[in-house]
């Protein structure tokens, strides 16, 4: 019993490390990108609500994609779209 708590530990320590990294390299990726290209607006006219970044979409997808290929599970994709988003 104690095996199999292992390796899902050591699963979801893997899990979570291939999410940081893809975040990161992302995240790294889209800063210098965003570095030459115009500024977005921040505000939509018609909603008044503050609209997510290229970046933050991006790393939503990608997060997506993990979560779809069963990378993420579902909380950890929660907790890390919440942190793309902020």
């Amino acid at each position: 019993m104690a095996f199999g708590r292992s390796r899902r530990l050591a699963r979801t320590a893997a899990h979570t490390a291939v999410a940081a990294a893809t975040i990161e390299a992302v995240s790294g990726r889209s800063a210098r990108k965003n570095a030459t290209a115009a500024p977005a607006p921040a505000v939509s006219p018609a909603a008044g609500k503050a609209l997510p970044s290229d970046d933050a979409i991006a790393k939503i997808e990608r997060l997506a994609a993990l979560h779809t290929a069963g990378a993420l599970t579902d909380e950890e994709f929660t907790e890390l779209k919440s942190r793309a988003l902020n």
